[in-house]
């Protein structure tokens, strides 16, 4: 029932505007903004709820900066929402008879700590040159045609390749080239982990191994790669840059999206992005000739959600969603914001 009131205060409070009536005898906290201090944060400690505050910077023409806000600017803080001051200039002190009362400073707060987000072993990437595999399993025990984790596989590593037991491998599968949603242009491969293996047998053209780790069902025909962990802790990362691109494929190669889904992008490591970089998704607003005056071909675009990026490519990146205020879909604009 919370949740519900909360969600029918904000639709109102979005389409009444910036202007609304609040609720007669509402009183907000304010709280005022500190060095580091996130929108993220701010709706964490207030609100808590972390992934309203893309709701709060599409919605609010005064946050021109969605990673950081101004130290000094305030914030006011309902039940249901957070809305934030302007900075005012600074005014020019005037002469009189006695000097206005100062008000007392608010109570020290902590800063709120840097974001970070998990990234599980599983998240794919678009392999974008052809890379040799170390290897390919090339039979399961008694032939099944899936196996996960504990299961005996049999690879084509073997003495002669400089392989030994106890080396460990990455399992991969090859989903097929991935071409760009409007320009068609081949952008790589697919590539999707299934797990991890251990060699236990070494023979001299093949092996056998047990798998320790599965993600999915793993069978023959997967490709081997020198084991990595795959899994880490990414940090938000301020940009110097700003970038548009577009979302080419997703990792369960469904066209719609929501949070908690892995996608990939056409802006790489090439184009200044990083690990840690939070991307705004966006789509165009296309005004109705048949009620507007003059000529006006597009209006300020809709945020759809934001990802976090993961991985990197040359020309690609692998990112997470983390926040879908609407429905989101392969081939829509993305917009790497600077800070400024």
């Amino acid at each position: 029932m919370r949740r519900m009131l909360f969600t029918m205060l904000l639709v109102m409070a979005t389409v009444a505007g910036s202007g609304a009536a609040f609720a007669q005898g509402e009183e907000p906290t304010v709280y005022v903004i500190k060095q580091g201090d996130t929108l993220w944060g701010i709706s964490d400690r207030f609100l808590k709820d972390p992934y309203y505050w893309p709701n709060l910077w599409s919605n609010n023409p005064l946050i021109t900066n969605p990673h950081l806000i101004f130290p000094g600017q305030k914030v006011k803080i309902y039940p249901d929402r957070i809305e934030v001051e302007p900075v005012q200039p600074a005014v020019q002190a005037v002469k009189a008879e006695a000097p206005a009362p100062v008000p007392p400073a608010p109570p020290a707060e902590e800063v709120t700590p840097a974001r970070t987000f998990l990234v599980g072993g599983g998240a794919g990437f678009l392999l974008e040159k052809d890379i040799l595999p170390a290897g390919y399993i090339i039979s399961t025990y008694q032939n099944r045609q899936m196996v996960g984790e504990d299961d005996i596989v049999y690879t084509d590593l073997g003495r002669a390749h400089g392989a030994k037991v106890g080396d460990r491998f990455s399992i991969f599968m090859n989903l097929g080239t991935i071409s760009h949603p409007v320009t068609n242009f081949i952008m790589g491969y697919k590539v999707i982990p299934l797990g991890t293996l251990q060699l236990s047998e070494v023979e001299e053209k093949a092996s056998k191994a047990i798998v320790t780790k599965s993600f999915m069902e793993i069978g023959p025909g997967s490709f081997l790669m020198p084991a990595r962990d795959r899994k880490r802790e990414v940090s938000l990362k301020a940009s110097p840059w700003e970038l548009t691109g577009y979302i080419i494929d997703t990792q369960t190669g469904n066209k719609t999206i929501s949070a908690g889904d892995i996608v990939f992008l056409d802006l790489g490591s090439a184009h200044g992005v990083e690990v840690g970089h939070m991307l705004y998704v966006v789509r165009e607003i296309v005004p109705d000739q048949q009620y507007v005056q003059g000529t006006i071909d597009r209006l300020p675009a809709d945020v759809l959600g934001a990802l976090v990026v993961v991985e990197t490519g040359e020309q690609t990146a692998t990112a997470l969603v983390v926040k879908s205020i609407d429905t989101i879909y392969l081939g829509d604009r993305v917009e790497l914001k600077r800070n400024k």
